[in-house]
Formats: C-alpha cells, sequence, structure tokens
C-alpha cells in the first residue's frame, strides 16, 4: 500500500481542461509489487493522498504484533496495565525498531484504556457496578478499566505518558455519558495543566500526531 501511495508524484496532476489532459503519465511509477499472495503492478488508480501517506495504525497485545507496529506502523495502539508495564511495552517496540534499522520517524506508542467518569470515584464504581449487574457479568476486554473523576484520569494519563506513552485512545464505559465526561471534564483539565492542545495546528491527521509528510521513495527515480 505504501508503495501505491507512492506512485504519483505529487506533480503528477496536470488538470488541463484546454488539452484534454490530465495526468503526466511520466509522473505515474510502476510498483511491480510480487508476493506470496498476490502481485500489483500499479501504479495506484487515484493520485497520492493529501497527506503524501494515510497514517497506519495498528492494535498489539504481545510481541509479535509489538513487531509488526515497529516496522510497519505510524501509530501502535497497545493495552497497558499499569504505567511500569506501560515503560516495558515502549522498551519492547523501542528495540525491535532498533532491530528492524527502522531509520526514519520513531512509531507513535498510544495506550488504550476503558474509562467510567463521575465526580467522585465511589460513583463512578457504582455506575461501573449497576453496568457489571444489568449484563450479568463483570465488564472485561483487552484494556485497562478506569473508575474515577476526571482530575484522577489526567493524574493517570500523565503518569503513563512519563512511562514513554506518545498519547491516549480513551474508550467511553457508556456513550454518551463518558464521552461527554471526556469532551467536557478531562479536556479542560489537562489544558489547566498544559498537557492538551487549544488549538488545531495542522490541518491533517498527520501533522496533529506530529509526524512528517513522507517523501515519495518514487521522487527521485
Amino acid at each position: 500500500m505504501r508503495r501505491l501511495w507512492d506512485s504519483w508524484d505529487d506533480d503528477a496532476e496536470i488538470r488541463d481542461v484546454a488539452t484534454g489532459r490530465f495526468v503526466d503519465t511520466r509522473r505515474l511509477h510502476y510498483i511491480d509489487f510480487f508476493g506470496r499472495w498476490f502481485s500489483v503492478k500499479g501504479p495506484s488508480i487515484t493520485p497520492r493522498p493529501p497527506q503524501g501517506q494515510p497514517v497506519v495504525a495498528a492494535l498489539g497485545h504481545a510481541s509479535v504484533a509489538y513487531r509488526l507496529i515497529a516496522r510497519s506502523a505510524d501509530v501502535g495502539f497497545v493495552t497497558p496495565r499499569d504505567s511500569d508495564d506501560a515503560a516495558e511495552i515502549v522498551r519492547e517496540i523501542r528495540a525491535e525498531e532498533q532491530a528492524a534499522g527502522r531509520d526514519a520517524e520513531p512509531v507513535r506508542v498510544f495506550g488504550d484504556l476503558v474509562v467510567f467518569l463521575a465526580d467522585d470515584q465511589i460513583a463512578a464504581a457504582r455506575r461501573k457496578a449497576r453496568l457489571d449487574e444489568r449484563a450479568g457479568a463483570a465488564y472485561s476486554g483487552d484494556a485497562a478499566i478506569f473508575t474515577g473523576t476526571a482530575a484522577e484520569l489526567a493524574d493517570l494519563l500523565l503518569e503513563w505518558q512519563q512511562a514513554g506513552l506518545a498519547g491516549f485512545r480513551l474508550r467511553p464505559g457508556v456513550i454518551p455519558d463518558d464521552l461527554e465526561g471526556i469532551t467536557r471534564l478531562l479536556v479542560p483539565e489537562l489544558q489547566r495543566r498544559g498537557a492538551f492542545r487549544r488549538d488545531y495546528e495542522s490541518p491533517t491527521l498527520r501533522g496533529l500526531l506530529g509526524l512528517q509528510r513522507p517523501a515519495s521513495r518514487y521522487a527521485h527515480s
């Protein structure tokens, strides 16, 4: 896919109405990919994306997935149990990057967390307990579960950030309640601490993640 995204030069589109020319075919590239299961000659049927390449993300829970994240992803989602576990996961991913000889931008490692928010920790725990009772079983999943206040969650996120995580993917325990809690309570709390943006400094997801626009591998071919 990355080869296909690069198979059009950024200036390949002409869009000349007078001559009827849409594209400069000299600026298209055959990727000539041959794999075990399929082959692709290319080029792509669409121009290069505005971001150069879309953000590639992967979710990982174990070493084999961390290896994929380290070698192929821009963003890796992981599910640490605590800050020590987060630090160990980040170390493993960085080691896999080094082993793979990845000399481009390091992958951004994000921690996943399920959140139940309330005005105090007891109320948040009770909210989850009521859901567990109605479901007939305790909620469980691949990510750790947080119950508490926005301030307590901010403390936890900053602690995990010190462990090496670049960001977080928060999963609301209940929609819309916990989603609103994240946007209306947690975000302002993080902003007060100088830990969350107040403006969107880039028009693209890649830019907001602090990732550079990748140069095409065919730019000088």
